[in-house]
């Protein structure tokens, strides 16, 4: 009899063990991986996020004001506007290799902005010059008629020295400086490369962006920067140079970065101006684009 109720007693606990690893282990009940790259309210492609170069889209479905926030580890905010309607824009790494923290932010009613999506990331760029390369929000160029104009300009160029100064004096050479959107500008202005030449004239933004976005379809480096100059917000570029060269009477550095000012050396700037541009240390840099 004792036999008989062992037995029994170990039939029951091997129906139980089997019946609970079917409800454990049933395709039904595993839980989905989340997607590192996204959710149901925005999206990360990250094709060239080691390159430096990431690209968001705002898929919620709501007219709300959308931003990108970028940040290294002990570095400040980049922040940048976002279209509601799902279309993608592309933004550069900036502040060299680190962690970075990368999100999506939308506004709430009382005006502050909340993250609907976050990634940590830890950037390792093989090349430090990558970022400054590409087609983005601020420098963008792909599809433009300034990359067209670029290069026609450069078609014969031998160097990359020859190539700067040839798209700096046409930079310089050809915009007029606008008094009057100097005094007018919105906060956010951020320049559409063909809308200025069109214009023919623009702010110290407008040149260093068409500068910039120029030079980069021509495969050359170029940071578009704001900050600080003779007292008052200004931008420049610096552009990168494998060979060296002179542009305004400005050596290039063979193999590194040379800050240029179309603004300030556009049309007859005196040699005090000259002299102000060829010292990097009158150019205090707040953000690099």
């Amino acid at each position: 009899m004792r036999r008989r109720n062992r037995l029994g007693v170990l039939s029951v606990l091997a129906l139980l063990l089997l019946l609970a690893a079917f409800f454990l282990l049933r395709p039904g009940k595993v839980s989905p991986t989340p997607d590192p790259y996204g959710n149901s309210q925005a999206q990360l492609d990250p094709a060239r996020l080691a390159e430096g170069v990431v690209s968001f889209r705002y898929t919620g479905g709501e007219e709300k004001r959308v931003k990108v926030q970028v940040t290294r580890a002990g570095g400040r905010d980049y922040n940048y506007d976002l279209a509601n309607d799902g279309s993608w824009e592309t933004y550069s790494l900036t502040d060299g290799e680190g962690d970075y923290t990368l999100r999506v932010l939308t506004q709430k009613e009382n005006g502050r902005y909340t993250p609907v999506y976050t990634l940590e990331y830890a950037l390792a760029l093989a090349d430090p010059k990558a970022p400054f390369l590409a087609s983005t929000q601020f420098v963008r160029y792909e599809g433009t008629g300034a990359a067209a104009l670029a290069e026609e300009l450069t078609e014969e160029a031998q160097s990359d020295g020859e190539v700067i100064g040839i798209l700096f004096d046409h930079v310089a050479g050809s915009l007029t400086y606008d008094e009057t959107q100097a005094e007018t500008v919105e906060r956010g202005y951020v320049p559409h490369v063909d809308e200025v030449l069109e214009r023919g004239e623009g702010i110290c933004v407008d040149y260093a962006t068409l500068l910039c976005a120029m030079a980069r379809s021509r495969g050359i480096p170029c940071k578009l920067v704001m900050g600080d100059a003779g007292g008052s917000y200004h931008a420049w570029v610096e552009v990168w140079s494998e060979d060296g060269g002179t542009v305004a009477d400005i050596p290039l550095k063979e193999g590194g970065w040379t800050l240029l000012d179309p603004t300030f050396l556009s049309g007859e700037p005196s040699e005090e101006v000259r002299e102000f541009v060829r010292e990097p240390g009158n150019y205090q840099v707040k953000y690099v684009y």
